[in-house]
């Protein structure tokens, strides 16, 4: 009798999880991932982004469409399959270049993030740029800005004489 008992169970228990299975759940979103292990500051190809299909509660914050990620570049590494979000990429802006700058207050580093935006000051306060944006942040001292050309040819020539400072925005 508990050996009839427990195969009924065992039957229900095995009818419920396929009920689960089939039962459509919440619509899916397309979410654009690496689509094998990619390096930074290399800009994205077709080949380098594949679209897969979440629930919305499993979609990051920031996700970006497969269109939105060509041409950019991730300001670090991603593995294959880990969503790309905004603020893994740089700008799209085709005026804009990158310079890394090394800071005159290395605690400054602590507080910027991919994505902040700074002024740049030269030690003489000369502004060398004002609304440049945050690529990456290596180490305590040294910082990735991107900037309008001029402006990132200024800055990279100011520090070849010493580090500058940042006004964050």
């Amino acid at each position: 009798m508990l050996l009839h008992l427990r195969r009924i169970l065992a039957g229900l228990l095995a009818l419920a999880a396929v009920g689960v299975a089939v039962l459509p759940g919440e619509p899916a979103v397309a979410v654009a991932v690496a689509a094998h292990d990619l390096a930074p500051g290399v800009p994205l190809g077709a080949a380098d982004v594949r679209v897969i299909a979440v629930p919305p509660s499993l979609s990051p914050s920031g996700a970006v469409s497969e269109r939105d990620a060509l041409g950019r570049s991730l300001v670090s590494a991603a593995r294959s399959g880990e969503p790309l979000t905004d603020a893994r990429l740089t700008s799209t802006d085709p005026t804009a270049s990158s310079v890394a700058v090394r800071l005159s207050d290395p605690g400054v580093a602590g507080l910027l993030r991919p994505g902040s935006r700074v002024d740049v000051v030269g030690p003489e306060a000369t502004v060398l740029a004002t609304d440049a944006s945050v690529v990456a942040v290596r180490g305590g001292e040294v910082v990735v800005l991107s900037a309008d050309r001029p402006s990132a040819h200024r800055i990279a020539a100011e520090t070849l004489s010493g580090p500058v400072a940042v006004i964050l925005r």
